[in-house]
């Protein structure tokens, strides 16, 4: 190929790139678009804050003392293989990626001795209670903020509360469950 030919493909496409820039003008300048005020409807972003996801969260449904009440602990023992991979339930057991869940219930929040937890964990405070473990189950980076723990979290409530039920029979099933209102 000689320079002749390059020149002449070279031309081509800035002509073809200049041609659609003046029609563009020329459409801008026969319609004046104009844009209202305030959007037609609201968009969803989902920037909410934990707590209102809490809130909102609990006003859907059924409440987890019922969701509880009618939960399948053999379910959950399922469920929890997914847990499995980072967590053990033994009584006694070592912690893997994520400490060892044997009596969860009513244990201070990032207090499993031997093992490192994030500082949002243990700044948290609190003991590990129903309610607790049903909001971070459900997506763990929403209830404290800067965890370790990737996990995406369990979107149903009743997956959730078959998990929560069988972490209860480690070592916990003598904590009163909610009020099933």
């Amino acid at each position: 190929m000689n320079i002749f030919e390059f020149n002449k493909i070279a031309g081509a496409v800035l002509a073809g790139a200049l041609f659609i820039m003046v029609i563009n003008e020329v459409a801008h300048i026969a319609v004046h678009p104009t844009f209202p005020e305030t959007n037609a409807y609201a968009i969803d972003t989902g920037n909410v804050a934990s707590s209102e996801v809490a809130a909102n969260d609990k006003d859907v449904g059924p409440s987890l003392g019922a969701l509880l009440a009618s939960a399948d602990a053999e379910k959950g023992a399922k469920i929890f293989k997914k847990c499995g991979a980072c967590h053990t339930a033994e009584e006694g057991g070592s912690n893997k990626i994520g400490p060892n869940l044997h009596g969860i219930l009513k244990r201070p929040k990032g207090s499993h001795e031997g093992f490192s937890y994030s500082s949002g964990l243990t700044e948290k405070g609190g003991n590990w209670g129903y309610d607790d473990l049903d909001i971070f189950l459900k997506k763990p980076s929403d209830y404290i903020k800067g965890t370790k723990m990737s996990f995406a979290g369990i979107k149903k409530a009743e997956d959730r509360a078959d998990l929560i039920a069988y972490l209860r029979t480690l070592g916990t099933s003598d904590v009163p469950l909610p009020p099933a209102n």
